[in-house]
């Protein structure tokens, strides 16, 4: 594979930061009402780590496969993958974690999908909003940072499955 140099977009620390804010916004939203948090795997699962850390009030967490790159930088068919036990969802209030939000085919389908096992409620939360791709009319509650219509890296976001290491948001080319 050729590698590709990443450029830094959104460091390591801006991320913990805002990490932080969303935590205490979601601490606060939910303060005295069953939380169940839902990480979408792989790449919301670097985030979701940073965010559960930031959050006060007792949640469950369980974690989804949602897949639609398969090694391109443009996504296609979405697979989803989820085996909750019913007391983690059936009248909880759920927060989908998620790395990206562009088209928004992702989160509206893994949205509906929960829809479908009797929450109390379904919102979303995303590290990154890149509204230049958007095909799907899909609502998020929390974002953490809106980007550029460039590709992006790092903190659990990959390309072909590299650079999901790097500990912050860089741009490849």
């Amino acid at each position: 594979m050729k590698r590709l140099k990443p450029e830094l977009l959104i460091s390591a620390r801006k991320i913990s930061a805002r990490a932080g804010s969303l935590g205490r916004k979601i601490s606060k939203d939910y303060e005295g009402r069953e939380l169940t948090v839902i990480a979408v795997s792989k790449g919301g699962l670097v985030f979701a780590a940073e965010l559960l850390k930031k959050i006060s009030i007792p949640l469950k967490f369980d974690i989804i496969s949602a897949s639609s790159y398969r090694g391109a930088k443009k996504s296609s068919d979405l697979k989803i993958n989820f085996h909750p036990a019913c007391e983690l969802i059936r009248g909880r209030h759920i927060i989908i974690v998620d790395d990206i939000l562009d088209t928004g085919k992702t989160l509206s389908a893994l949205r509906n999908f929960i829809m479908g096992l009797s929450p109390e409620s379904v919102e979303t939360c995303v590290l990154l909003d890149k509204s230049s791709e958007r095909t799907v009319n899909v609502e998020c509650k929390y974002k953490g940072f809106k980007i550029p219509d460039e590709f992006v890296v790092g903190y659990g976001l990959d390309f072909d499955e590299y650079y999901r290491n790097l500990p912050y948001i860089a741009v490849i080319k």
